[in-house]
């Protein structure tokens, strides 16, 4: 029995998606071997590439200017690869901390270069975004890195940084798909694949043309913009499969009806969901209430042995990896977009009747 899987990540994935992928796992497209036995250079799955690029492009409005490439590594790589690409050893750089994920990024970046944290929410315990007419930006800086959600303390970002000239660099590993985004805005966004977009092993980035062939010497191949994106991202050899499933999720989110469809779909299940904690008067969201996260709701109970008790009931009732992440404690629901509607009312009649049974 299929249960709902508030996983943050891994996470779940539709449904028709994964029953694709198992139907056509040993024999696809009449090859008689699975996707992953067929050679990453052979004229089908080239064209699996192909149209998985041109589905995401259609589905998030990525202008010409831009390369789109699937690399490896995942969105922790890019830590490394941004700064290898847009920077040389005396550059200077904005980092805005607003949680695990940008600090992580910022710990990264001082490897090669100079690094100014602009705003730093560690004092509110990573609740809360800075306010956008209190970020100072450096004139002249290589780039500007934010993270727009963070999935552990779920916090989410209710404007888009305007640098002016700088690039704007985005980690939008667990918000990315989940609504329209003006792609022009930003200079490189990158995400990791396992929320939005299907399975590990693969990374997203989309990046404006002008920022492409500035890596800075001894730049590995594989994390170096342009000398994947000659290769159009198969310079190595690419996770042929992690791609394959990403180009099936590409294809129903167009089914579902693209990202208005979908942007509009989250906004109520996160809307729904942060209602039943506000009002049950037991349940608590502890994030500022303009920084709540569509993707990732956390929440807690009255005290820690309930909240162990809460995970262990939910789980045994279908609904899965609720606990928190191990650095904050509580439960934590994160509703990607296949998380449906139903798997978020089933979660707050289960609250409720938790509630009712230990109030």
């Amino acid at each position: 029995m299929r249960v709902f899987n508030f996983a943050a990540g891994p996470a779940t994935l539709p449904l028709s998606v994964l029953e694709q992928a198992r139907d056509e796992m040993t024999d696809w497209q009449g090859s008689g071997m699975s996707v992953m036995e067929v050679s990453h250079r052979s004229k089908s799955f080239v064209a699996v590439a192909q149209q998985a690029e041109a589905d995401l492009r259609e589905l998030l409005a990525v202008p010409k200017n831009y390369k789109v490439l699937f690399l490896q590594g995942g969105a922790t790589g890019q830590f490394s690869g941004i700064p290898l690409n847009l920077t040389a050893v005396d550059s200077v750089t904005d980092y805005i901390n607003t949680g695990n994920w940008s600090k992580k990024a910022i710990i990264e970046a001082k490897r090669y270069c100079r690094v100014n944290v602009i705003a730093d929410e560690s004092a509110t315990k990573y609740a809360s975004v800075p306010e956008q007419i209190s970020l100072n930006f450096t004139p002249g800086a290589a780039y500007v890195h934010y993270t727009p959600n963070e999935t552990i303390g779920g916090v989410e970002f209710d404007y888009i940084p305007n640098p002016g000239l700088v690039p704007l660099v985005a980690d939008m590993s667990s918000t990315i798909l989940s609504r329209p985004v003006d792609i022009s805005r930003f200079g490189v966004i990158y995400a990791g694949a396992q929320k939005n977009i299907g399975m590990s092993g693969l990374c997203v980035v989309i990046v404006r043309d002008d920022l492409v062939g500035q890596a800075r010497t001894g730049t590995p191949p594989i994390l170096d913009f342009d000398a994947m994106a000659k290769e159009s991202s198969m310079l190595n050899t690419p996770p042929t499969f992690a791609l394959y499933v990403a180009g099936l999720v590409f294809q129903w989110l167009k089914r579902e009806g693209g990202m208005t469809t979908i942007g509009e779909r989250n906004r109520l299940k996160a809307e729904k969901l942060y209602q039943a904690i506000d009002r049950s008067g037991f349940y608590r969201n502890p994030v500022a209430l303009n920084a709540r996260s569509w993707m990732n709701v956390p929440f807690t109970a009255p005290n820690p042995d309930l909240e162990k008790t809460f995970v262990l009931e939910a789980a045994q009732a279908g609904l899965t990896n609720l606990e928190g992440h191990r650095l904050v404690g509580g439960m934590r629901a994160s509703i990607y977009n296949a998380m449906p509607m139903a798997g978020v009312e089933a979660l707050i009649t289960f609250m409720h009747d938790f509630q009712r049974r230990n109030s």
